[in-house]
């Protein structure tokens, strides 16, 4: 069985780490060799076109043969992290699942950092901390860093393991001036399975347009080592109207629409509800789009955005039919068959009726009626 840890996690699809603590594992990519890959995924995006805030909430899996591991999560801005509940999760799937009709069925067939670096400027990695918080029992820092390497090089003062693949994978985020939040999961003491979960943490952010971070070191080689391969990638995607997601610019996305149509409401009070967010969070209307990945462990060339869809028509899964039994309905040319066969049963007993009476008559017997 899988262990259900009980802090709070959310991650990028981008990247994981071992954490360099005694008795630990280290970075997948190193020599020690203790690999982490993403398993199945399921996320909820709220998007506010008006203020271009996202809201995005995960409830994640993954596949480790570590002990305890970190990963790190990129955003276009400083974000703001709060514990979200794993309710909403199974209360969206229900609104989107297929319809199912019933029919007769036919005849026939460890810490992660205490903060910046007390050290001088100009010989330290110019890495700040903009923020430090626990969330849910889940330590997380903030970063901003002006290179990769500066990145890198925190990482390997605090304790994480660090490799060219961690450097490669946070340049271009790096680059665009975007902010990365460390976190850390563990796994319980004396668990041997390999799979873990974690429940759900809301990051919320502003952002020009609303994305999926799907880029991730090439994860070949550790999918191979766990024996990893397939997963699912399933996006609630929530806002003012439909939209279709893409790789980058334009590229063409594997993820496909399962569902999208607008829901009450009463569904949209219950699942703020749910993920513990204010009845005054905008959109005021929720257009819910659901997207299913057979996300492959391979390298992803970009991130997944989303844009505004000028398709309104509504998308539902396909009707599930379940046959039951049904009474037998009565063949109509049997029917007619029987009733003829008792008409000319009928008829002969009355005709061998008579033929007895006069015969008997012609034997001089009495009649029943006559007088003697």
């Amino acid at each position: 069985m899988s262990t259900r840890i009980r802090i709070a996690s959310l991650a990028a699809a981008g990247l994981f780490f071992v954490t360099q603590v005694p008795g630990s594992a280290c970075c997948p990519a190193s020599p020690s060799g203790k690999p982490v890959v993403n398993a199945d995924q399921t996320v909820i995006i709220i998007w506010d076109a008006a203020t271009k805030t996202q809201h995005f909430i995960r409830q994640a899996s993954f596949r480790s043969a570590a002990d305890d591991f970190g990963f790190l999560v990129p955003t276009p801005s400083q974000p703001e992290l709060a514990e979200a509940g794993d309710e909403a999760f199974p209360y969206l799937l229900k609104l989107t699942e297929p319809e199912y009709i019933r029919q007769a069925r036919p005849r026939g067939g460890c810490s992660i950092g205490c903060g910046a670096s007390t050290g001088d400027v100009k010989s330290a990695p110019p890495v700040r901390v903009l923020a430090e918080k626990l969330v849910a029992g889940l330590q997380t820092v903030v970063l901003e860093a002006d290179s990769a390497d500066a990145l890198v090089g925190w990482l390997k003062e605090h304790g994480y393991a660090y490799s060219p693949e961690i450097e490669a994978w946070a340049k271009p985020y790096v680059e665009a001036g975007w902010k990365i939040t460390a976190l850390k999961v563990a796994k319980e003491e004396g668990e041997a399975d390999q799979s873990v979960a974690a429940s759900a943490l809301r990051i919320s952010f502003q952002t020009d347009r609303p994305l999926f971070p799907y880029r991730e070191p090439d994860p070949t080689q550790h999918a191979a080592a766990l024996n990893a391969k397939q997963r699912l990638l399933r996006i609630f995607f929530i806002s003012d109207g439909p939209y279709h997601g893409h790789l980058g610019e334009d590229a063409s996305w594997s993820g496909r629409v399962a569902w999208s149509d607008w829901i009450g409401a009463a569904d949209r009070s219950r699942v703020l509800e749910l993920l513990k967010l204010p009845e005054t969070t905008d959109p005021a209307e929720w257009r819910l789009t659901e997207f299913e990945d057979d996300w492959a462990y391979e390298p992803a060339p970009a991130d997944v955005t989303f844009a505004r869809s000028a398709d309104e028509k509504p998308i539902h899964r396909p009707p599930i039919v379940l046959y039951v039994a049904a009474p037998a309905v009565p063949d109509a040319a049997l029917f007619a068959f029987a009733a003829f066969a008792t008409w000319r049963f009928s008829r002969r007993a009355c005709r061998g009726k008579n033929r007895r009476a006069i015969r008997i008559r012609r034997l001089g017997t009495p009649r029943p009626d006559s007088v003697s």
